[in-house]
């Protein structure tokens, strides 16, 4: 999420008054976690389950049992503190109740294209969905929401989860409370490279699953990549990325807060602010600085913002829609007096939290409802985030009568003698002769053949 020299040239002229200290985006690809991923997944695809326990006790120091319960799944709430219980229960209702809306707004249809002739489409579920629900350095509660329970609202009729036991401590308890909510229909304690290949692979159920979602480490998101194709994949997600679009109207000390409220999730996750005013941008590179001095994440924060983070001025609105969409962001914020405007031009970004009271924050543990699991790197140009609709497949379908044959069979004689298809234009040549044989005449002439 950075802009490169060809595109800040593209753009007209701003302000830098901070510049990331690290010239270039975060390392995506690491050479090392490549081929080390490559040899995991052909050993786990050869050795299956065999090679699965014996990387589970080697990187995770878990040798019990690689299947949840179902009873101490359901117990696994038990464990927690009841608030922390009852907001978990909160995110997951306001999560399956924006997915269920989705879901609604997708509707199947048919449409007559001419006479005889009908064309529709149909969302139909995949089979099967594998979802890894991370538990690294800071576990993050609400995947099974946006994972799980997103597919489940999608009608998905099978998800497998994942997630990383912790040592002899086993699986995370307000992880597996998520996955139980969620409805998972059956949770392992197996986490990174050896999860994704035992889903892919189907050493953990009758078959393999159709579909990996879900985030995780560099090794989880190369092993993503190296399956695509063979299951599909949600998106290649890296470092998590914030920008805050801001006036003179916003509270510095809000914006700096919404920066580190993000930055806060890896040493490499770039922060920025876009803003039409020089002296909301100076304020905020003081808050930061302020905030930082007393933040327990500092060491990771700081490092964020040192390294990723930026402020950058820009003359009036129209320039900062132009930046935010080259940056393409994760997560972006917009905290000016005309929020409406922004959501009407900007086009590139994973989701948009309009207003100062909207922050990140809200989106990250479920509370707000929207998925959490969004493009980064810029792939916001073209990619969308974890939604029900990635569940789905529009499958379309043509029903053609009889009569529908003028409105189709003649063109596709001419087209295919062109083409030299003739065997295409035979198919439209059967039938045409097929009526005349019958009636006895035909509105269309024959080109096949001549």
């Amino acid at each position: 999420m950075q802009i490169t020299t060809n595109e800040a040239q593209a753009l007209a002229p701003f302000q830098w008054l901070k510049r990331p200290a690290v010239d270039g985006p975060p390392a995506q690809r690491d050479p090392r976690v490549v081929e080390r991923v490559s040899e995991m997944l052909s050993d786990i695809e050869r050795n299956g389950l065999d090679a699965v326990r014996s990387y589970a006790r080697e990187l995770d120091g878990w040798s019990g049992d690689l299947e949840i319960g179902a009873a101490e799944l359901k117990k696994s709430g038990d464990a927690l503190p009841a608030d922390v219980r009852e907001a978990l229960e909160l995110g997951y209702e306001r999560t399956h109740r924006f997915a269920t809306a989705q879901r609604e707004h997708l509707t199947d249809f048919e449409i007559e294209l001419a006479p005889g002739v009908a064309g529709g489409q149909r969302y139909v579920p995949v089979t099967r969905v594998g979802a890894y629900l991370p538990a690294g350095r800071f576990p993050l509660l609400a995947s099974a929401f946006m994972t799980v329970g997103v597919a489940k609202a999608a009608g998905v009729p099978t998800v497998l989860s994942c997630t990383p036991p912790s040592g002899e401590h086993g699986a995370h308890p307000a992880v597996l409370y998520g996955a139980h909510l969620s409805r998972a229909d059956r949770v392992f304690a197996i986490g990174g490279v050896q999860a994704l290949g035992a889903m892919a692979f189907g050493l953990l159920d009758e078959a393999p699953v159709d579909m990996l979602v879900g985030a995780g480490n560099a090794f989880v998101t190369e092993a993503k990549r190296q399956l695509f194709g063979r299951v599909g994949i949600d998106l290649l997600a890296g470092p998590s990325e914030v920008a805050v679009l801001a006036d003179g109207t916003a509270d510095p000390q809000w914006v700096a807060a919404d920066l580190l409220g993000q930055a806060e999730h890896g040493p490499n996750s770039p922060a920025a602010l876009i803003t039409t005013s020089e002296e909301l941008g100076r304020q905020v590179i003081e808050a930061v600085d302020r905030q930082l001095e007393t933040l327990t994440t500092r060491e990771i924060a700081g490092a964020a913002w040192r390294d990723f983070g930026s402020v950058i001025v820009v003359r009036d609105v129209h320039e900062a829609v132009a930046v935010a969409d080259v940056l393409g962001p994760e997560h972006l914020e917009i905290q000016t007096a005309d929020d409406d405007f922004f959501l009407e031009n900007l086009t590139n970004y994973g989701s948009l939290f309009l207003g100062p009271w909207s922050t990140v924050a809200y989106s990250d543990k479920g509370i707000a409802g929207t998925n959490h699991v969004l493009p980064t790197g810029k792939t916001a140009r073209y990619n969308s985030g974890l939604s029900v609709s990635r569940f789905l497949k529009p499958l379309t379908y043509q029903r053609v009568a009889r009569e529908g044959t003028a409105a189709l069979a003649p063109a596709v004689e001419r087209i295919s003698a062109f083409e030299g298809l003739s065997a295409h234009g035979a198919t439209a040549t059967l039938r045409i002769d097929e009526i005349g044989r019958h009636s006895g005449a035909f509105d269309g002439t024959s080109a096949v053949g001549r």
